[in-house]
């Protein structure tokens, strides 16, 4: 029973349309049918180009997941499994979002929110290799996939270190594998789109450059 409760409430809060429902309330304007069709801060600001919009967005994606990890953590025993599943069906709600047709956000923000209190390493470790990967390439797409894949890359490799700074603490290396794979895997799956957008611009930029030398 806990392990259902945990995932709806996850689920429930994750599935708040956040970008959605303050673009319609503000501009009267359906999110999905602008720029990328995602709900998140990043379209809302590609869309509306305002900053305000775009932060009161995500720090409202990133209460979503904190709650959801908070309330599991008031309401049932303190087990690492219970906010876990919270988190990972928040996510999985935020990006499928089953109010407006499983269309979502990328989950970054929903995620960032609750690893605060669940899972400060991973982070930490994202958070670190996002900005490395900025800073190499200044694109915010490719920074998000590569520091998803290096991150899934360094818990494995990190997974004695990683699992002590759990809360609360998993006694389940696997358990801390399984969590962290799940996750980023969703997050990872959320930007293969645009990911895609980037390798047939770079496609169409190399032809230009190769017509403009014939």
């Amino acid at each position: 029973m806990n392990y259902l409760l945990s995932a709806l409430i996850g689920y429930f809060l994750g599935s708040i349309p956040t970008g959605y429902l303050i673009r319609k309330y503000f501009k009267g304007i359906d999110i999905r049918e602008k720029g990328t069709g995602d709900v998140g801060a990043m379209n809302s600001y590609e869309v509306s180009q305002s900053k305000f919009l775009e932060i009161i967005i995500f720090l409202i994606d990133a209460l979503k997941g904190l709650l959801s990890v908070y309330i599991v953590l008031l309401l049932l025993p303190l087990d690492f499994i219970f906010p876990g599943l919270a988190l990972l069906f928040a996510i999985l709600s935020h990006c499928f979002n089953p109010w407006i047709k499983f269309k979502g956000g990328r989950g970054l923000a929903t995620a960032a929110g609750g690893l605060i209190l669940l899972f400060p390493y991973l982070l930490a470790v994202w958070i670190t290799l996002w900005v490395i990967f900025y800073l190499m390439k200044k694109d915010v797409i490719f920074s998000n996939v590569s520091a998803t894949i290096m991150s899934l890359i360094l818990i494995f490799s990190t997974v004695k270190i990683a699992s002590k700074y759990t809360f609360p603490q998993s006694e389940s290396e696997a358990m801390v594998i399984l969590f962290s794979t799940s996750v980023l895997i969703i997050i990872f799956i959320k930007h293969i789109e645009p990911l895609k957008e980037i390798f047939k611009n770079s496609k169409i930029l190399i032809k230009d450059n190769h017509d403009e030398k014939n």
